[in-house]
């Protein structure tokens, strides 16, 4: 299968976290292709760029960009307005997303009346908009599960006046100032690193890996992903990728990755786009009892981060600094309540978690201890 190719931008930040270090691998060479001249003579891979850009071209600022007077935030709690969120899909992730909202419009006196998921599924965000619509919220906290499709879906909350605020995907040929007020995400580039920082250092930087992506048309993921590619390719000349395996329903990930790891036996890690997705994977490779496979995924997850305490086969997660998201996300929502105009993207810096970290890490991205699931390890 082939893989998307990710749009860049200008925003340039340094990794934090318990990552190790970017090597300097500055002397490596690229292999010839389609024949058998010596690769000697070959350049230097080029270091990947840390750059990216939204879904229309934003350029990302840092999430901190976006805040409130005290002023402001009397004129918000004087309006009375309310707050709803028409979710993608439902994990640990969007729910500490949505907590780290609710805390803020909390205390900007926005009452939340309505929360809703849709398994990424289209259609059931289309019916979950239509009950959320009936409510009259003033500002929606949303992600499109179908750019294409949600540029009709979400017209009736733009006609409403409700202000749109966007986790990373907006509905197509909807620009922010306009449509929606502003996207709130994380860095793309710095998570892709890491990925391939802890999958290359736990593999002593050789061998065979799998790249499991997100086959749709979504910036985030599609970024996300070949940022993993860039950077393998970069700091481990030694780590062969042998199956690119693409999926759209997280559901069937177990299938698909039973059926990857019978036609590639040789290979000793896997990246997946995201945690719950990569639960079907770790499924297939206990089935497959293959304990020497190392997974490496976004978003930290209770079962998996359970799974790597315990030593199985996840050996790192990246946080996307969940809290600060949905914090970003209710500050954006009082901008535009305010008519206030809102940097068209910020992103997060995100953070590798490791079992040696793990909860120092669950705390940094969802602001609690993880649960006895986790540590009673």
């Amino acid at each position: 299968m082939t893989t998307r190719t990710a749009r860049r931008g200008r925003l340039r930040l340094a990794i934090v976290g318990a990552a190790v270090g970017a090597l300097a691998l500055t002397g490596c060479t690229a292999a010839s292709a389609g024949d058998d001249t010596p690769a000697e003579s070959a350049a230097p891979a080029a270091e990947p760029s840390l750059e990216f850009v939204g879904p229309n071209g934003e350029i990302p600022g840092l999430l901190d960009e976006l805040s409130l007077t005290d002023e402001e935030s009397a004129e918000v709690a004087a309006g009375e307005y309310t707050a709803a969120f028409v979710w993608h899909t439902s994990s640990e992730f969007v729910s500490a997303v949505e907590d780290g909202a609710r805390a803020e419009f909390e205390r900007l006196g926005i009452e939340v009346v309505a929360s809703t998921q849709a398994n990424f599924d289209a259609a059931t965000q289309a019916n979950n908009l239509g009950t959320v619509l009936a409510l009259d919220p003033d500002v929606i906290v949303t992600i499109a599960v179908d750019p294409v499709s949600a540029e009709a879906t979400f017209q009736p909350a733009v006609d409403s006046g409700a202000k749109l605020v966007i986790m990373t995907t907006p509905p197509a040929n909807y620009t922010a100032g306009d449509q929606f007020v502003s996207i709130v995400t994380e860095n793309l580039a710095e998570a892709g690193q890491i990925n391939a920082e802890l999958l290359g250092e736990a593999l002593g930087g050789e061998g065979e890996v799998a790249y499991m992506f997100h086959d749709a048309d979504f910036w985030f993921t599609n970024q996300r992903d070949q940022a993993f590619l860039d950077w393998t390719a970069f700091l481990y000349p030694d780590i062969d990728v042998v199956a690119e395996e693409g999926f759209t329903d997280e559901a069937k990930t177990q299938e698909i990755a039973a059926a990857l790891i019978a036609r590639n036996p040789g290979i000793t890690g896997i990246y997946v786009p995201w945690a719950t997705a990569a639960q079907g994977v770790v499924a297939a490779l206990r089935d497959a009892g293959r304990a020497d496979v190392k997974v490496v995924t976004n978003d930290l997850d209770a079962t998996l981060a359970a799974d790597m305490a315990g030593g199985g086969n996840v050996i790192g997660l990246v946080g996307n600094g969940a809290i600060g998201i949905g914090e970003g996300l209710a500050i954006a929502g009082a901008y535009g309540l305010l008519g206030k105009e809102a940097p068209e993207l910020v992103a997060s810096t995100p953070i590798a978690v490791t079992a040696d970290n793990l909860e120092e890490g669950w705390m940094a991205d969802y602001g609690t201890e993880p649960p006895s699931s986790v540590t009673d390890q």
